[in-house]
C-alpha cells in the first residue's frame, strides 16, 4: 500500500518536473549554447564562435552603460524600498486607527503590472506636462528633466562611459519603488508581529530606550526579513524589463537602458540571436551571484 501511495506522489509531480525540466532547464541550456555561436542573421547558423560575442558586448557601449545602470538601480531600488517599507512597517505595528485601510493602501500598487506603473509615472514625470506644472506654479525655474535628462552625477570618466548616477534612472527608481514598497512593508510587518513582547519589555526593564529598544532588540530579530527582501527586490531588479520598456526605453545615451531591454531589441528586433542570447546568459549569471548563495545557506540549514 506504501509502496503504491509512493507511486502516485511520483505520478503527480512527474507532469511538473518534465515541464521544469524542458522550459526552464532545457532552454537555459539552448540560450547559453547560442551564444557560443555566430548566428547573429535570420539564418541559423551553427557555426562555433567561441566568445566572440561575450567579448563584443563588454567593448561595448551600451552594454557598458547597462552594466553600470543596473548597478545604480539594484542599489538605490533595494535601500528605498527596503528603508520604506520597514518605516511604514513600525508605522503600522503601532495598532494605529484604520490599519487595514493603511496596509491595502499600500499594497495596491503591487497589484499593478510594471507595464501599467510605467505609463502612469511616465504622465506624471512628463517634462512638459506632468509634475513639472505643479512646480512652474510653486515659481520653480530650473525644472527638473527627469526621465529625459542625460546628465551623469558626478560623471567620472570609466572606460568609454560616465560613471555615477543617471538623474533619468532616478525617476525610474521612484516608480519601482512606489511598486514594491508595499510588498517590503508587508514583510517587515510580519516580522515585527513575530517578535515577542517579552523581549521588547526584558529591554526596556533593564534601562533601554525606546530607539535602543529598536536598534538592538528589534532590527536583529528582522535580520532574515531583510535578507530575504534583499534577495527578492534585487533578483527584480537585475532582470528589470517592463517598467523600463514603459517607462522611457533605453533614453538618450543609454541613461535608462537595462540588459532587458538591450537584450530584447537585440534578438528579436536586430536579429542578432547569439548576441542577445550572451546577454541573457550575463543576466542569469548576475541574478545566480545574488540568489545561489542564499539557496545554499537555506540547504545546509535545512541538513544541519
Amino acid at each position: 500500500m506504501r509502496r503504491k501511495e509512493q507511486w502516485m506522489s511520483f505520478l503527480l509531480v512527474l507532469p511538473s518536473f518534465l515541464a521544469i525540466a524542458v522550459f526552464v532547464y532545457g532552454f537555459i541550456g539552448w540560450t547559453g549554447a547560442v551564444s557560443f555561436t555566430g548566428w547573429n542573421t535570420l539564418v541559423p547558423d551553427w557555426s562555433w564562435a567561441g566568445l566572440k560575442n561575450y567579448l563584443y558586448l563588454f567593448s561595448d557601449l551600451r552594454f557598458q552603460a547597462d552594466l553600470r545602470n543596473t548597478l545604480v538601480f539594484t542599489v538605490l531600488f533595494i535601500i528605498l524600498s527596503a528603508g520604506l517599507g520597514l518605516l511604514l512597517a513600525v508605522f503600522i505595528d503601532r495598532r494605529i486607527r484604520g490599519e487595514s485601510l493603511f496596509r491595502n493602501i499600500f499594497i495596491f500598487p503591487m497589484a499593478l503590472s510594471f507595464i501599467v506603473t510605467g505609463v502612469v509615472w511616465q504622465w506624471i514625470f512628463n517634462p512638459s506636462t506632468g509634475v513639472n506644472l505643479l512646480l512652474k506654479e510653486w515659481g520653480l525655474e530650473k525644472l527638473p528633466q527627469w526621465y529625459v535628462d542625460t546628465q551623469v552625477i558626478p560623471g567620472v570618466e570609466w572606460g568609454q562611459i560616465s560613471f555615477g548616477i543617471p538623474l533619468a534612472l532616478i525617476a525610474v527608481v521612484i516608480a519601482a519603488v512606489w511598486q514594491l514598497s508595499g510588498f517590503a512593508m508587508a514583510m517587515y510587518l510580519a516580522g515585527l508581529r513575530a517578535i515577542p513582547e517579552e523581549l521588547r519589555e526584558a529591554a526596556r526593564v533593564d534601562g533601554a530606550n525606546e530607539w535602543q529598544v529598536f536598534r538592538k532588540v528589534v532590527l536583529p530579530q528582522l535580520r532574515p526579513i531583510t535578507l530575504s527582501v534583499i534577495i527578492i527586490l534585487g533578483h527584480i531588479s537585475l532582470k528589470i524589463f517592463d517598467l523600463i520598456y514603459a517607462m522611457t526605453g533605453p533614453g538618450a545615451m543609454f541613461v535608462t537602458d537595462m540588459p532587458g531591454v538591450y537584450m530584447f531589441e537585440t534578438t528579436f528586433r536586430g536579429n542578432h540571436y547569439a548576441q542577445g542570447a550572451a546577454i541573457a546568459v550575463i543576466m542569469l549569471v548576475l541574478v545566480s551571484a545574488l540568489i545561489v548563495p542564499y539557496l545554499w545557506s537555506n540547504l545546509r540549514k535545512g541538513v544541519e
